[in-house]
């Protein structure tokens, strides 16, 4: 049973940092691409970065260029997202999805497979 379970996330002021984690079963990572997204209330769940399958390319949404790095460890099948300089606006749910194929849009909510339950993050001073 292909299960993703999301951690990390909580309550940081203006400026700080967290790690994201994302822990895999049911599969192995190099098998396939993770995405982090983010919703936000009110708004469309949108893609953050993403690592794909077999080649560990990564993409970030450029706006998060610099502030949020995505990484995995394949001995412990688990994607980070690490986020650093936080602002309100970073405040939302986040959620990794994982996929089996890649295609030339690695923000397609669509083409993922399997979600997370999500992890709150909550930037406020």
């Amino acid at each position: 049973q292909v299960q993703l379970v999301e951690s990390g996330g909580g309550l940081v002021q203006p400026g700080g940092s967290l790690r994201l984690s994302c822990v895999a079963s049911g599969f192995t990572l190099p098998n396939y691409a993770i995405a982090w997204f983010r919703q936000a209330p009110g708004k469309e769940r949108e893609g953050v970065s993403c690592i794909t399958n077999w080649n560990n390319y990564t993409y970030s949404r450029d706006s998060l260029k610099g502030r949020f790095t995505i990484s995995r460890d394949i001995a412990k099948n688990t994607v980070y997202l690490q986020m650093s300089d936080l602002e309100h606006e970073d405040t939302a749910v986040y959620y990794c999805a994982a996929r089996v194929r890649n295609n030339d849009y690695p923000f397609q909510k669509e083409s993922y497979n399997y979600w997370g339950q999500g992890t709150q993050v909550t930037v406020s001073s």
